[in-house]
């Protein structure tokens, strides 16, 4: 079965995942989702004797079906090889009850690696099938974290330039390290005056914008996404919920179709939603716990029924989620819509123009997968110090969120069903934070002090990712208004 993808704004565009891959970014704004969620052709004893790679091809394969068994087997295998430091590349760790999906064993220390080690040979791979003339310019807005993975996939690759957006005093110091110091002849690296969503609004201006379009394809380019509302970001992500389960089966911890939890820290909803999506498949998933942290966007969405962007912006010791445009949760929209584009359209159109939608009850009542739940800096701190204490285990900022939810969950919902929760970075990139919660007397470390501290105390080695960035220049300084995003784009690439 060829499967299509369409928009979620419109009932006009029918795509192939190639050319669903290489745009981005549907025309009329929406994001592209595929026709039907197909059900895994492999059941758990198969996958449970699988390596990480071949659970990959199992997944994938049936989202991409232009691709060939060997154009889609050689993106596999260029993605998931020793960039990462584990030959598992997903690998499972049990502390305080729960089990810790580490993703964050790659070239850049979080879970963006996952995809974006992908996303890439995917991109240029479509580029090739739809006969592309133009060079793509992958235009990125980060929180922190997809810039760096974005920057590390693309450097030097051919035909492709990268151009990543981040909010200037918005990131960890260990992020913006490692942005500014990216080598590549085709990377750009850009602080903008504002915070994140600032950052993404600038990105989907372009991407919308048609005379930006007629100006980019006269100078040989065209844009393509690597942010999570690109579908080859989002389809590599299930693949790691389908492995964890299967390795959990496979290591006797899980019965045979047994029922487990699985807990996200979430700000751009595309984890979860892959997560969504590997349910949806077939893995035997019961709650999925969507984690907040302070900007509690989601947490009030699933509350109440209405998503509402109106509230102040804060910055948190977990910044790739200090987010308050969840752009992925367009996705679930047109999806407990029945798949009704005009309504989807309608409830975006109302977020752009009022900052703010509200569901139907019919609507909600679709969203029984789901419990959200939300951990302040004071519960974030808490519980790293806590699972450290306990255990020896060190979590970073973003994994705490979750690890507090799911606290919390436990304790109200009196559920015992075992969980994965998302580790969606190392605790070496966001040292300090960690650091301080654990004790306070490591705050008068400098950052890679504190990096030496945590290997001790943590009893792990320090990632080659940090330490390239100890002694690298600074290669990017350029910072800009976020009303000045456009026009630094068209200074670049020279338009």
């Amino acid at each position: 079965m060829n499967l299509l993808y369409k928009s979620t704004r419109s009932d006009d565009t029918l795509v192939t995942a190639s050319q669903a891959i290489l745009k981005g970014l549907a025309e009329d704004g929406g994001l592209f989702v595929p026709t039907v969620i197909p059900t895994l052709d492999v059941n758990m004893d198969e996958l449970s004797k699988m390596t990480y790679q071949e659970v990959a091809y199992e997944v994938m394969k049936l989202f991409f079906t232009d691709f060939t068994e060997e154009e889609l087997k050689n993106c596999i295998h260029k993605a998931y090889d020793e960039k990462f430091d584990t030959e598992e590349i997903a690998p499972l760790a049990k502390a305080e009850g729960a089990y810790y999906l580490e993703l964050f064993h790659g070239a850049t220390i979080a879970f963006k690696d996952m995809a974006l080690s992908i996303l890439p040979h995917l991109l240029t791979t479509s580029a090739k099938k739809n006969n592309a003339k133009n060079d793509i310019v992958i235009l990125t807005a980060t929180s922190g974290d997809t810039g760096k993975a974005a920057l590390a996939g693309f450097a030097d690759v051919e035909g492709t330039k990268i151009i990543v957006f981040y909010p200037k005093d918005g990131v960890s110091p260990i992020q913006e390290k490692q942005m500014v110091t990216q080598k590549g002849d085709n990377t750009y690296v850009i602080g903008i005056k504002g915070n994140f969503d600032d950052a993404q609004s600038g990105v989907k201006a372009m991407f919308n914008n048609k005379e930006l379009a007629a100006k980019m394809d006269k100078g040989g380019y065209q844009f393509s996404s690597a942010n999570s509302i690109n579908i080859g970001r989002l389809v590599p992500q299930i693949v790691y919920y389908v492995y964890a389960y299967s390795r959990l089966y496979k290591n006797g911890e899980i019965a045979k179709n047994e029922l487990i939890n699985i807990v996200v820290p979430t700000g751009n909803f595309g984890n979860i939603l892959a997560a969504y999506y590997a349910k949806n498949m077939g893995v035997p998933v019961n709650k999925l716990i969507c984690a907040s942290n302070d900007n509690k966007v989601l947490f009030d969405f699933f509350s109440t029924g209405t998503y509402d962007r109106n509230r102040d912006f804060i910055l948190t010791s977990s910044p790739s989620m200090d987010i308050l445009i969840s752009s992925n949760l367009e996705r679930l929209i047109y999806r407990i819509t029945g798949s009704d584009a005009s309504k989807t359209k309608e409830l975006m159109d109302s977020l752009s123009n009022k900052g703010n939608y509200e569901v139907t009850v019919k609507m909600r009542d679709q969203l029984k997968d789901f419990e959200g739940g939300y951990a302040s800096e004071g519960d974030t701190a808490d519980i790293i110090k806590k699972i450290y204490e306990d255990t020896g285990y060190v979590i970073d900022t973003h994994t705490a969120v979750a690890a507090s939810v799911y606290e919390q969950y436990k304790e109200a919902a009196k559920d015992s069903s075992k969980a994965v929760i998302a580790s969606t970075a190392s605790p070496y990139k966001f040292a300090r934070s960690v650091m301080n919660s654990i004790d306070m007397k490591y705050d008068s470390l400098s950052d890679f002090e504190l990096i030496d501290e945590l290997s001790k105390i943590s009893n792990t080695d320090i990632p080659k990712a940090i330490e390239e960035i100890r002694t690298a220049p600074v290669l990017h300084d350029k910072v800009c208004d976020a009303a000045d995003m456009q026009s630094t784009v068209e200074d670049i690439l020279k338009l």
